[in-house]
């Protein structure tokens, strides 16, 4: 084994006993980190921190770090789960931003490694991905916009990135799955444990052709403070965040908020103006929090480079009106639906002689678009609604 080789062996070893010692997303272990390295850093912990103020309860769990790490171990061998961390060819880089940005909530840091169950390559697998999540108690219209909208991005190659929760996340994950596209699930527990235990032939159809992830060791239970934890990581992995459905005090409004934290794209779903279940999304959009979307396409123009994808909805098609002179328009524009009017009040109306709107209104009544009735003009066809005569090219 080269030097090279034994030096990347004992980082590994390292990240892998300290995840065993302090809680992941412990916003107090990245600066130690920077300063130390994982395997200095370790030793520390391991004395005692002699001449440092390192907190006790990672002296005292790093006691116990050796065994636990070898239950892990032996966890992640039964389940077919292993270890990945910087370092690895298929290390997901963009993770490493979070050691750049700031806590929220005192969570922060990048993960010192995570355990991963699937047949994909982390790295590879969510290079081009955006994270879908939402509400867990989800409407009708939330879960399937959240479904259409994770298999626009799935058959568009990008991969969805979600939390298996109920609600939005799981829709998000069975759109993908709908098209046979993989897709990848962060979990607040073990990468070993089926959480929400509902979810776990869904987890296993993820692991089947996409991936499971977590930051904890295998055989760890979720806790309310590790979902909050779990969703840096879901902004971190992806290049932008969708949420569908939120309310005001949301756990996908978090996901959102590291987001923009961490410079991705945040973006959101309208939904109902009555519905409670969107009043969160309704929020940071009105605040300008995060961008308007309502479909796959919108979503990847918005995570693309710039000028590569336009989904500005074509301008609909000419009508009579359109084609008009500007003149004929504005009389005709001034003409009322129901009632009539005699032509001096309609050219007061326009600002032009009662000569010229009789003219003009004549003209008009002679294509069928207003009628003389009662002493009075009135509108006899809709001209915006009427499609406009295609333009007739004369060959040569």
């Amino acid at each position: 084994m080269s030097p090279q080789q034994r030096s990347l062996r004992g980082e590994r070893l390292a990240r892998l006993l300290l995840s065993a010692i302090v809680e992941p997303g412990d916003a107090r272990l990245p600066p130690l980190l920077e300063q130390y390295g994982a395997e200095d850093l370790l030793g520390l912990i391991r004395t005692g921190g002699p001449g440092h103020s390192l907190p006790q309860v990672w002296t005292r769990r790093a006691v116990t770090a050796d065994d636990r790490v070898q239950q892990a171990i032996r966890r992640a061998r039964s389940s077919a789960t292993r270890w990945v961390c910087p370092g690895d060819s298929e290390w997901q880089h963009r993770l490493g931003d979070l050691d750049h940005v700031g806590v929220i909530n005192r969570v922060g840091g990048a993960p010192l490694g995570l355990w991963v169950r699937g047949s994909c390559e982390l790295g590879a697998l969510t290079e081009t991905s955006v994270a879908v999540v939402g509400a867990r108690n989800a409407t009708t219209y939330g879960s399937d916009v959240a479904g259409e909208l994770a298999a626009d991005l799935a058959d568009a190659g990008a991969t969805v990135v979600s939390g298996a929760a109920f609600g939005i996340d799981s829709y998000a994950h069975r759109g993908a799955l709908a098209l046979a596209r993989p897709t990848a699930a962060l979990l607040a527990c073990g990468a070993d444990i089926d959480y929400p235990r509902a979810h776990s032939a869904l987890l296993s159809r993820i692991a089947g052709s996409g991936l499971v992830a977590s930051e904890q060791l295998p055989g760890e239970r979720p806790t309310k403070a590790r979902f909050l934890s779990r969703n840096r990581l879901i902004s971190a992995l992806t290049t932008g965040t969708v949420v569908v459905e939120a309310a005001v005090r949301s756990g996908a409004l978090n996901t959102l908020n590291w987001a923009t934290e961490l410079g991705r794209v945040a973006m959101g779903v309208p939904g109902p103006v009555t519905s409670q279940a969107s009043v969160g999304v309704h929020q940071v959009l009105r605040q300008g929090q995060a961008i308007l979307v309502t479909s796959g396409s919108e979503v990847l123009e918005a995570v693309g480079p710039p000028g590569n994808r336009d989904t500005t909805p074509p301008r609909a098609a000419e009508s009579v009106l359109d084609r008009l002179p500007e003149g004929m328009r504005v009389v005709l524009e001034a003409v009322p639906v129901l009632g009539a009017e005699p032509a001096a009040m309609i050219a007061d109306r326009v600002g032009c002689t009662g000569d010229v709107a009789e003219t003009v209104l004549g003209a008009l009544r002679e294509h069928g678009w207003v009628e003389y009735a009662g002493g009075g003009w009135r509108l006899s066809r809709r001209a915006d609604l009427s499609p406009a005569e295609p333009v007739r090219t004369v060959s040569r």
